[in-house]
């Protein structure tokens, strides 16, 4: 067994320090929604390692808050969402794939100035719209507005795998006579699909945690993240905690089930041999 180089080791610790940095967060989450509130609340510096374990705090916020509303709002919207980015993004991704690549990221370019522009000044005469419309307050108003942020960035995922595809496959499809749908949906799509996935997962978590929009759009009925905040400002720490793992739980789920998409060549638009 060959000894390790400097260079491979300093790149293995700084790995392992920037895991530690970005599950940290996770690890003191799920360390305060699972102790005694005596560990948490009466110490001046809470312990960094469980001494107990207790469901009281999870058990007292789904009993003492209404919780799966919210959960069931949150999952609609984003479902709502990530579906929308790939029902439009597909087939615009595939249009600007056709283009010569100056013009068509050119064209994507242009579509990000939504992401630009602060939250607020796109939300607030949009919520007036919406009102008129019938759709201020419900899962679909908000969807629409957050597919200004999330669409721009599934069309350029799904741009470069379409892009990725060698063109003489669409020229074979369309010689043994499939038309434009059949070659798009049939041959390149299944093609495509890591970047699909990727642009589906990545769409889905935006919708997942945005507040902005919701907090605005959805007074009545509101998201996971608007209930989060609102027991913030409150001072219910725990109620708070336990609600963040509800809300961490699905985005770790679709993750792992998911995950092995979740590499640059992917998220770039790459096709795996």
């Amino acid at each position: 067994m060959k000894p390790l180089r400097p260079s491979r080791i300093a790149l293995y610790v700084a790995v392992g320090l920037l895991g530690v940095i970005i599950l940290y967060p996770i690890y003191i989450l799920f360390l305060v929604a699972f102790s005694p509130a005596h560990f948490t609340l009466d110490a001046l510096y809470p312990p960094q390692v469980p001494h107990a374990f207790t469901l009281q705090n999870l058990t007292l916020a789904l009993h003492s808050y209404s919780l799966i509303d919210p959960l069931l709002q949150s999952l609609q919207v984003a479902f709502l969402v990530a579906f929308i980015a790939l029902g439009l993004g597909i087939p615009a991704a595939y249009g600007l794939s056709r283009l010569p690549p100056g013009l068509a990221y050119g064209i994507t370019t242009l579509l990000f100035i939504a992401n630009i522009l602060p939250a607020l000044t796109i939300v607030v005469p949009i919520a007036a719209e919406f009102i008129s419309l019938g759709l201020y307050d419900t899962a679909v108003g908000l969807a629409l507005l957050q597919e200004l942020v999330v669409l721009p960035l599934a069309v350029f995922i799904l741009l470069g795998a379409f892009q990725s595809i060698p063109r003489e496959i669409e020229y074979q499809a369309r010689v043994d006579g499939a038309g434009l749908t059949r070659t798009l949906f049939g041959t390149l799509v299944p093609l495509a699909k890591a970047g699909i996935i990727a642009a589906f997962l990545l769409s889905w978590m935006f919708s997942w945690d945005e507040f902005t929009f919701a907090v605005i759009l959805l007074p009545i009925h509101p998201t996971l993240p608007v209930v989060i905040y609102d027991n913030i400002t409150r001072g219910n720490l725990l109620a708070t905690t336990a609600f963040a793992i509800v809300m961490t739980i699905p985005v770790i789920l679709l993750t792992v089930v998911l995950q092995k998409y979740l590499k640059g060549e992917e998220l770039a638009g790459g096709l795996k041999g």
